[in-house]
């Protein structure tokens, strides 16, 4: 009777395995095969113990457990982890600048929106007209702290340099008004379907890039931590 049950389970076994086999890629392949046989042990190790064959049963459980391992129990149990997609990138908009920071190399680049240097690429111009540009954010807080963002990631010591030739900081603007949740995606870098935990995952993974503890931006921080509330509140 056992021998049976054996059988028909490897039978089953084998079945799933050919139709994977036949419509998945290499990697997914692998992966279910691993499945396949670590559930193929652990049933076979259940038989055996119904059938009082301990000695037998014990090692293959083990055995089984091993083969899945901590990934396998985790696409067994069906449960949800946020996985980051090559290529986001976050988008903070001022009214001077356009800023976007990639989230797999922690790049960031921007791109002037008014003023002499309107339309340029902020990669494309000279420590000169970096400086020049950042004195005309002057008349807006909020644009020069996010200039300011992107010059402490390009341009080591620029302050003391910037400063010593005659350009006074100003306060930080208002705040523009209560963020939208269509700047707090692009912000996110998240699409408007995203979940609760997506947003919390994206958040995280963010402020790991601009914290101003790992040599970040205050401002960049303050934002992402506005857009992650504002659309947890939506939530």
């Amino acid at each position: 009777m056992i021998y049976l049950l054996i059988s028909g389970i490897l039978l089953v076994v084998l079945l799933a395995a050919g139709r994977s086999f036949v419509n998945a890629n290499p990697t997914v392949l692998a992966r279910n095969l691993r499945i396949y046989g670590g559930i193929f042990l652990i049933v076979l190790a259940a038989v055996f113990a119904f059938g009082g064959r301990f000695v037998f049963a014990v090692p293959l459980f083990g055995l089984g457990l091993s083969i899945l391992g901590s990934s396998g129990l985790r696409g067994l149990s069906g449960g949800y982890k946020p996985t980051k997609t090559s290529g986001q990138q976050s988008r903070v908009r001022t009214a001077m600048v356009e800023m976007e920071l990639d989230h797999d190399t922690g790049v960031m680049t921007g791109t002037v929106l008014t003023g002499g240097y309107q339309g340029r690429g902020l990669d494309d111009l000279g420590e000169d007209d970096l400086q020049a540009f950042w004195r005309e954010t002057a008349q807006d807080g909020q644009s020069q702290q996010l200039i300011e963002a992107y010059l402490d990631r390009r341009l080591a010591g620029w302050r003391e340099h910037f400063q010593a030739n005659g350009a006074d900081r100003q306060g930080s603007a208002a705040s523009a008004g209560p963020m939208t949740d269509e700047e707090a995606y692009q912000i996110l870098g998240l699409s408007p379907d995203a979940g609760h935990a997506e947003i919390r995952a994206a958040h995280r993974r963010l402020m790991k890039r601009v914290h101003p503890d790992q040599g970040g931006s205050g401002f960049l921080a303050a934002k992402i931590n506005e857009a992650k509330d504002t659309l947890l509140r939506g939530h």
